[in-house]
């Protein structure tokens, strides 16, 4: 069987070893009889597999050791939501930096609950870049500012961390988290799906400093109340086991291939290959300030927008899928995460060669 590049945003690719190990292990997890998604979240075999994976966790991002690590069901979304209250006191602003698709979700849905301010938006510009740091307008009373670390839709990616002086940092990292070192120290929490870098849909990791747990609104549900989730090591309820086992695996795939530093350097250089392209013809361009490009998502598009399915058609055939951009936005986009090799867009930009030659 050939497999193809997988160029989705999400559900993504994930490494080849990653999948066949999961399958080989599928029918008798380690000799236990029976499969990891059969067995009990609090048996010893799952409770190994959970500290493995927090451990691995910890180890590859560096995390201080005054921070909590969750693994968490619900999704980024879900998570959006639990951040107002789990951080923002009645009628306390929270300051939100939009970039993006999943900036403005992520506003959403918080504003049942907290005085949500737009301290800084690109909207009007289309979402091309970000907003200058000097032109935010920031809350000194805020309980925290969030921003979307990497916008998945827009392909857009703040590259410096950016100062926000006593109030925490809030950040969604759900498409860019374990590509590349992170200094979490800089943020007071940061969250993100595992369905990009990590692994399967199903469980979304969430690092927090332990002081600012602990402050839930009386109407926040157990469930979602971090400290509760903290203390009982993210299993006060039933956790997402085959997922976080499947990112348990990932991370041992990371760590196997030298480390965020050894992953920075092998993203950057997909990265390099695809934008390098786009500077150099004036059929396809990217729409994104140059500073501000995505090194996990590329959108770009056609000159002529009326050959966009052809493209998709022909890239297609040659084993190139999930190139087709958010609808929100048209074109396409290249996603190109952790688990995809160099030679998928190695081949992507010679199918962008030769389509240009046949069509331009």
């Amino acid at each position: 069987m050939t497999r193809a590049y997988n160029f989705s945003a999400g559900p993504a690719t994930l490494p080849e070893s990653v999948l066949r190990q999961a399958c080989d292990e599928m029918l008798d997890f380690r000799g236990a009889g029976a499969s990891i998604v059969e067995l009990s979240h609090r048996g010893a075999e799952f409770m190994e597999v959970a500290a493995e994976a927090e451990v691995d966790l910890r180890a590859l991002m560096s995390i201080p050791d005054d921070y909590a690590v969750l693994f968490l069901s619900g999704g980024a979304t879900t998570q959006q939501a639990l951040i107002a209250l789990n951080f923002a006191q009645p009628g306390q602003p929270a300051d939100y930096v939009l970039t993006g698709h999943w900036g403005k979700t992520a506003l959403k849905q918080v504003k049942p609950y907290v005085a949500a301010n737009v301290a800084a938006s690109s909207e009007a510009g289309g979402f091309r870049g970000i907003p200058p740091r000097a032109e935010w307008r920031l809350s000194p009373d805020a309980a925290y500012v969030h921003i979307t670390a990497n916008e998945t839709i827009h392909g857009v990616e703040f590259r410096d961390i950016p100062e926000t002086g006593d109030v925490p940092l809030f950040a969604d990292f759900s498409s860019s988290i374990a590509s590349e070192p992170l200094d979490i120290a800089r943020y007071g929490l940061i969250y993100g799906g595992a369905q990009k870098n990590v692994g399967p849909a199903g469980v979304t990791m969430v690092v927090v400093r332990d002081d600012l747990i602990g402050q839930a609104l009386p109407i926040t549900p157990s469930a979602f109340d971090y400290k509760i989730q903290a203390d009982n090591d993210s299993m006060f309820n039933t956790p997402p086991t085959y997922t976080i086992y499947i990112a348990g695996l990932v991370f041992n795939w990371i760590k196997a291939q030298g480390g965020l530093k050894a992953m920075e350097a092998h993203n950057r250089k997909k990265a390099a290959v695809l934008y390098d392209h786009l500077e150099t013809t004036s059929f396809f361009y990217n729409p994104v300030a140059r500073d501000d490009r995505s090194l996990m998502n590329v959108p770009f598009k056609l000159r002529d927008e009326s050959l966009d399915e052809a493209f998709l058609k022909g890239a297609q055939a040659r084993g190139m899928v999930q190139l087709k951009g958010h609808r929100s936005v048209g074109g396409m986009r290249a996603s190109i995460y952790n688990a995809m090799p160099i030679e998928g867009v190695v081949a992507l930009v010679e199918y962008m060669k030769e389509f240009e030659v046949s069509h331009g």
